[in-house]
């Protein structure tokens, strides 16, 4: 993550702020690099089927790929937990090896992250992302534990608890203090992916839980940009639109939404809202010193409710972390993975101490 001049008190929202309500983000969007390239692209979707093809291979030369001539990502993670659950030994044993040769990467991967200095006596890695949300993600995320666990690395890997689609959207909470929750139903949120956007609202439930466990995704709406294939221009005015159709429906439900919108996106985010790298799967160029995304939302909702609109965005990774508050008041220090089209990252501190650690 870049350096920037960014506030070190959480009283109000700052974009990619490295000092939040609940925590200090250590670090995020980490690019390391070896002889090859990316260590992250080596635990994306993307790697995983490469595993698949690889062992296709040679069932292809002797005419018994028994995928015929489907492409592998044609097939879908579903298919593949089905084959491994109950297909023909061959076909299982594929899937088996993939997931295998995968978890050696991932476990690869975290042993670099470790090596970090913002890393450092991480107690858990969550993993999240589209990857863990299918069977075949939740085997290979164990199978990593288990490598790991033999090199006694003291560490506990987890999937996130939300789907997530959902943890996407429900961190967004998290980005704002206490205090301007307090007295509204609802905020809005987006989740902005190199191949959907998805924007939701959630509904806060302060009154069962003051520190969001009980925040739900009571509304949401999808686009899958990346089967259009639309100019920025476009895909800014679709996130627009998909906004003002949330807070239509809020009106109409009675929903108290906060003059807020907590956003996700991939990529360093400046404090002024700009993004200086890692958006290159997004439409259009988003790094454009002439683009910004929350100044732009600004302009086109200024009111949301009886209130002037606020903006906050951070990372996408960050965002689907802070999910995890509610439930991890026992570990320090934490971070996530989240494997899409890329690998997404981020280490957190909890600011105060843990609950567990200030019994003992």
């Amino acid at each position: 993550m870049a350096k920037h001049e960014q506030t070190q008190q959480a009283d109000l929202p700052a974009h990619g702020a490295n000092v939040l309500p609940s925590v200090i983000v250590d670090s995020y969007n980490v690019e390391i690099e070896d002889e090859d390239g990316f260590i992250g692209d080596k635990a994306s979707k993307g790697a995983f089927w490469e595993f698949v093809e690889k062992w296709r291979k040679p069932l292809k030369e002797i005419g018994e790929d028994p995928f015929g001539d489907k492409p592998g990502e044609k097939l879908g993670k579903k298919k593949l937990a089905e084959l491994l659950a109950s297909g023909d030994p061959e076909a299982a044993s594929l899937v088996q090896s993939a997931i295998e040769d995968f978890a050696q990467q991932l476990a690869l991967v975290i042993r670099r992250f470790m090596r970090l200095k913002a890393w450092r006596d991480t107690e858990t890695i969550f993993v999240g992302g589209g990857f863990r949300a299918s069977r075949v993600g939740e085997l290979a995320v164990a199978r990593t534990e288990l490598l790991l666990r033999a090199e006694e690395i003291d560490m506990d890997l987890e999937l996130i608890h939300n789907d997530p689609d959902e943890a996407g959207l429900l961190g967004a909470a998290h980005l704002l203090p206490a205090w301007m929750l307090k007295g509204h139903d609802g905020i809005l949120a987006i989740d902005i992916g190199g191949t959907n956007f998805r924007a939701g609202v959630i509904e806060l439930n302060l009154k069962k839980s003051s520190e969001l466990a009980k925040a739900k995704i009571v509304k949401s709406d999808l686009w899958r940009h990346g089967d259009d294939d639309p100019d920025r221009e476009t895909a800014t005015k679709r996130l627009i639109e998909m906004l003002e159709d949330l807070i239509e429906w809020g009106r109409k439900n009675e929903m108290e939404l906060a003059p807020v919108v907590g956003i996700g996106c991939p990529g360093v985010i400046n404090n002024d809202g700009s993004i200086e790298r890692g958006s290159q799967n997004l439409p259009g160029n988003w790094e454009s010193s002439r683009f910004n995304l929350p100044q732009l939302i600004r302009e086109r909702i200024t009111r949301i409710g009886d209130g002037e609109t606020m903006v906050v965005m951070h990372n996408d990774a960050v965002v689907q972390g802070l999910s995890e508050l509610p439930y991890i008041e026992d570990r320090k220090h934490w971070g996530i993975l989240t494997i899409g089209t890329g690998l997404g990252n981020a280490r957190f501190t909890h600011r105060s101490t843990p609950k567990a650690a200030s019994k003992s």
